[in-house]
């Protein structure tokens, strides 16, 4: 039977659009091939080797900080890092669920990680104790995993916090030593690849490149003196509600630092989150004026230019006028005369800036220069202040009414520490250092007959008519200084009546010294005098720190 030509015709046109519908799709088919192919083809590559082939970072492990007997001040120690492949993660809400209480993460946190399947390798946490690594393989979660990373442990909690300093979660340093010798102390990262079948288990291991750890750093530091040190800050700070405190102890016959505490301090931790307060090593970034503990460089410079004597007195007014300013004492007095020791020993301003316009300001400036003010140090920790200084050609006429007594220019605690060092060692001024074996070559800037001239004017200011009376020790030589400086006041350019910082530096025994100790004390409340808040501090320090180090009474 022969079909009409109209059913023929319906029977042709569905044929044509049958071919018409597999053409299409042969026609997609081959465009999507294409553009996987070619366009997307990297992107897919990569993605097929994130979920069979994952490069783990081994990070080398940190070189420790230790004080000069070895003592660990900072050491890293294996912890576990958890980490997931989203690609394996069949079921990430219930996943986060059974990983938040064990990681102490939100669950939405968790679940944000784990559910972009396009990734291969995500941190959860990092650096968790090794228990939690034990609980999480129990769990046995499909696409979760762990490795092992070191953390840094701080031992001594708060000791030297400002001085070793802090590392981030990434292991680098963000503050003090640890940021100052991060390469030294960084070594080497290695990379492990982990080769999976098609379910994500793995296959086999492929060590790319070992870790190599990072060096050890060895301090001057003496921890047991640390800590005392900054238990006696803490006491006197607290004491007397001051605004902050340092303290630095160093031996003067070569400068190695012994100690070098601030306050208020917190641990290494901690400090981080109670932000840049507890973080600042003030005795290293803080420059004030030095006031009274200057004094005994005016008169040791006017010595050695031979301007007076050591015999030399002077009748002294109860005032001086140096161009438009009349400089008076702490304490009232009448006229009065006094010999050089007696002008150190009760820290007259009057007779210091006597002696200050007999050296005249070329020579003044010059040997504030020799004595290292108005740069840093070069002990190497991260933010040190060079001080301020004025160059002679910014001097006014009243600059030598002000400069001998120091006041007009602003120090760090560790550079005063560091010209002292001239007076306490025969002449020879040795420049601070931290890290053991950087000891640098001592510079002689005086004569020893001057510098000990001036150490033995500094005896009688810890004897009994001198301002530093609280800092005698019953059996050693003690020389020091007192200070009583008053902070500038911004407002009225003027200095406070109300904000001081008292201070005391000294050195024991004399003749032969071993210790050299500076105690700064910001805004004290209650009592202002060097004399009264500094030195008592000083003693309990050099008290304990001369029997510790086996220094026999002189």
């Amino acid at each position: 039977m022969r079909l009409g030509a109209h059913a023929t015709g319906v029977i042709d046109r569905r044929v044509g659009l049958l071919f018409a519908v597999f053409l299409g799709l042969f026609l997609a088919l081959a465009a999507r091939a294409t553009w996987l192919t070619t366009v997307r083809a990297g992107t897919l590559r990569e993605q097929a080797r994130s979920q069979h082939d994952s490069k783990v970072v081994e990070p080398g492990l940190r070189g420790p900080i230790l004080d000069r007997r070895g003592r660990q001040l900072a050491v890293s120690e294996e912890a576990v890092t958890v980490y997931a492949n989203p690609f394996l993660i069949e079921r990430p809400a219930a996943t986060a669920a059974r990983l938040a209480p064990l990681v102490r993460l939100p669950e939405e946190r968790i679940l944000a990680l784990i559910s972009d399947r396009s990734r291969g390798f995500v941190y959860i946490r990092r650096k968790l104790p090794p228990e939690v690594g034990e609980r999480l393989r129990k769990l046995a979660l499909e696409g979760v995993g762990t490795l092992v990373e070191p953390r840094r442990v701080y031992p001594g909690g708060a000791l030297a916090t400002q001085v070793v300093g802090a590392v981030g979660t990434d292991g680098y340093g963000l503050f003090g030593l640890e940021q100052a010798a991060d390469r030294l102390l960084r070594g080497r990262d290695g990379e492990r690849r982990v080769v999976r079948d098609a379910l994500g288990r793995p296959l086999r291991t492929i060590t790319v490149r070992q870790p190599r750890p990072g060096r050890p750093l060895r301090l001057t530091i003496d921890a047991v003196l640390q800590r005392h040190v900054e238990g006696v800050l803490k006491a006197t700070a607290e004491r007397y509600r001051a605004r902050g405190a340092s303290a630095v102890v160093v031996d003067p016959r070569d400068g190695a630092v012994l100690a070098l505490a601030s306050w208020p301090t917190a641990a290494p931790d901690r400090s981080l989150e109670l932000g840049p307060d507890v973080r600042r090593n003030r005795a290293v970034e803080d420059a004030y004026e030095p006031g009274s503990t200057f004094k005994p460089f005016t008169v040791a410079a006017a010595l050695a230019d031979r301007v007076i004597s050591p015999l030399a007195s002077f009748d002294l007014p109860p005032t001086i006028r140096v161009a438009d300013r009349v400089i008076g004492e702490a304490h009232p007095r009448g006229w009065e005369r006094m010999s050089v020791a007696d002008i150190l020993a009760r820290s007259s301003n009057v007779g210091t800036v006597t002696i200050g316009l007999e050296l005249g300001a070329r020579r003044f400036a010059r040997w504030v220069d020799r004595f290292g003010f108005g740069r840093p140090t070069g002990i190497g920790l991260p933010g040190e202040s060079p001080g301020i200084v004025p160059r002679l050609r910014d001097y006014s006429g009243s600059s030598m009414g002000n400069l001998p007594i120091g006041q007009g220019l602003a120090v760090t605690p560790l550079q005063l520490v560091a010209a002292y060092t001239a007076l306490a060692d025969h002449g020879v001024l040795h420049e601070p250092y931290l890290i053991a074996g950087q000891r640098r070559p001592g510079k002689r800037v005086l004569r020893r007959s001057v510098a000990d001239t001036v150490a033995r004017m500094l005896e009688g200011v810890v004897g009994p008519n001198g301002t530093g009376a609280e800092a005698q020790i019953p059996g050693y030589r003690i020389a020091g200084k007192t200070g009583t400086s008053q902070k500038p006041d911004p407002l009225t350019g003027t200095y406070s009546k109300t904000r001081y910082v008292a201070s005391f530096v000294g050195f024991a025994p004399v003749g032969d010294p071993r210790l050299l100790v500076l105690v700064a004390v910001d805004e004290p409340q209650g009592e202002i005098y060097g004399g009264v808040v500094a030195a008592p501090a000083f003693e309990q320090i050099v008290s304990f720190a001369l029997p510790y180090l086996g220094v026999p009474p002189s």
